[in-house]
């Protein structure tokens, strides 16, 4: 399902324009502007990404997109802008902690439907650790990373806590629910 794969280069050069990014607001309040014929045709290739901000362990932030809407090198460098400084949950980072910073990068492979008959049936199909979801009832939605199986391995905990993020209780079910599965290529 993830379709993109990139280079060590790539990768760094990933890592290097989020963190130019956040430095960037810092200084200017804004998003940094990128020239994208500076980068490889892998980065200006439209994709969808998360950049997660950890410091010392923790979650410092997270932002990124479902579905890919401009090139890759620009949602990374907007994300990492967001994760920074627009994530509702923290403050703004600020000068003194950019160092003590870790980025990571998820980029998303196109999400498919996942079809099941009700919530039982859906938990057989999930694959921990491969798969990010995306849980969609009328205006509720919500979305996992892969990598937060790390904290909930358990695919019933998985589901219970996606259904708490998207405002629902976690007995909730209802089958015309629309669950959505996506692989991540992932670098930190």
């Amino acid at each position: 399902m993830s379709s993109i794969n990139l280079s060590i280069d790539e990768q760094q050069t990933c890592l290097q324009v989020a963190k130019q990014s956040i430095a960037h607001g810092l200084t200017h309040g804004s998003i940094l502007s990128v020239d994208l014929e500076k980068f490889t045709k892998a980065l200006q290739q439209q994709g969808a990404s998360f950049v997660t901000l950890h410091k010392k362990g923790q979650l410092r932030g997270c932002i990124g997109t479902l579905e890919a809407r401009q090139p890759l090198v620009r949602d990374i460098v907007e994300h990492a802008f967001q994760a920074a400084f627009r994530d509702p949950r923290f403050p703004a980072v600020d000068k003194n902690e950019i160092e003590q910073l870790e980025i990571e990068i998820s980029i998303l492979g196109k999400p498919e439907t996942i079809d099941f008959k009700d919530e039982v049936d859906l938990l057989s199909k999930l694959r921990p650790g491969i798969d990010g979801l995306i849980l969609e009832y009328g205006s509720n939605r919500s979305t996992f990373l892969p990598t937060v199986w790390e904290q909930l391995p358990k695919v019933e905990d998985f589901i219970q806590h996606l259904k708490i993020k998207a405002g629902l209780s976690k007995d909730w079910w209802n089958n015309e629910a629309k669950i959505s599965r996506y692989e991540t290529f992932s670098f930190s």
